[in-house]
């Protein structure tokens, strides 16, 4: 912990947004086909970077920014990674046995990360899982740990017994995390630092109660800060507005949309305003009906395909009243048999 807490940051700015390191550990007691034992996602920015799997037995790449790291580097994560193994599955049969539970497939989840905002504020976090449910999250204030259910009252005897754990998990994400996730965003360079605009539309939905609800969708931007508001004229929408939370495409890019209801007839009154910093100013958006140029496009389109296909049927019967061959797919049917419609 010493060697951790005399780590120090770089005295140079964060580059701009805000930017995340977050690991995800998942351990399962009997995993079922094609399921590993134990499984370690490292992500910076929301992108995986590194992956250990179980089945595999050791850390890999999954960024190609993270090529030129060595192999020394490689080895160090796959024997942590291997302890992790060994730690989880004790945790796990621990936790079963709380539940007086021997056997089926049960799992215990360990994530933790830190990040920093774009005014340099920097934040971290600590939580334990079982079964999928939170179990115990650690309070990086004053070191203790808050039972998330009452079955966690068990295990927090067990926990406390170590203080030394909640101190080293303090010391590593106020400073090796950190420090980490600096040099993270040095190796990814563009990839994690560049500006993609959204690509923002408006879609229109009628609702059950005869209104309407307008949805802005923004679509492909990176990085992840981005807002989204619906106005009336110069009044901002704000109670009115749902939002959902920004998610990854997985492309490497975010996806997040934000809608209103509003009466029928008044939509285009309504705009949404889109700001990120992929864009050189504020995008505002408006639902508008189908131009009258895209309508004459559909007509045209209908009524050429309604040439061509009561061409084809002129065709096709001058050729079969001329003995050519039997119309394909409709079996020839016998009077004796009767007639039967073909299924």
């Amino acid at each position: 912990m010493a060697d951790l807490a005399s780590l120090k940051l770089e005295n140079k700015p964060w580059p701009g947004g805000t930017h995340s390191l977050y690991y995800h550990y998942l351990a399962l007691s009997e995993p079922g086909p094609g399921l590993p034992h134990f499984l370690a996602v490292g992500y910076v920015d929301d992108q995986p970077f590194i992956r250990y799997d179980s089945r595999v037995g050791r850390a890999e790449p999954q960024a190609l920014w993270m090529a030129p790291v060595d192999t020394q580097y490689w080895e160090k994560e796959t024997q942590k990674h291997r302890s992790w193994v060994e730690v989880h599955e004790t945790e796990t049969w621990r936790l079963m046995s709380y539940y007086n539970q021997s056997g089926g497939t049960h799992s215990t989840q360990r994530m933790f990360g830190c990040d920093v905002q774009e005014d340099g504020r920097s934040g971290s976090f600590w939580q334990f899982g079982f079964d999928g449910q939170d179990h115990l999250i650690l309070d990086l204030e004053t070191l203790s740990w808050v039972s998330a259910v009452p079955m966690a009252l068990r295990s927090k005897p067990w926990w406390e017994s170590e203080p030394c754990y909640a101190e080293y998990d303090k010391v590593y994400l106020e400073s090796l995390c950190l420090t980490s996730l600096r040099r993270y965003l040095d190796l990814g360079g563009q990839h994690l630092t560049r500006r993609e605009p959204p690509k923002v539309q408006v879609t229109r939905q009628s609702t059950q109660d005869g209104g309407v609800m307008l949805r802005c969708w923004a679509l492909g931007f990176y990085p992840r800060e981005i807002s989204l508001s619906w106005w009336l004229g110069e009044e901002e929408l704000v109670l009115e507005t749902e939002h959902v939370e920004t998610r990854p495409s997985g492309d490497g890019t975010y996806q997040t949309w934000a809608a209103v209801r509003v009466p029928a007839g008044k939509e285009a009154q309504y705009t949404c305003h889109v700001q990120h910093s992929g864009l050189n100013h504020m995008l505002t958006v408006a639902w508008g009906p189908p131009s009258h140029h895209v309508l004459i496009a559909v007509v045209l389109l209908l009524v050429l395909l309604l040439l061509v296909v009561g061409t084809g049927v002129v065709i096709f019967t001058k050729k079969f009243r001329q003995g050519g061959e039997e119309p394909p797919y409709f079996p020839t049917l016998s009077k004796s048999r009767g007639c039967s419609a073909p299924l």
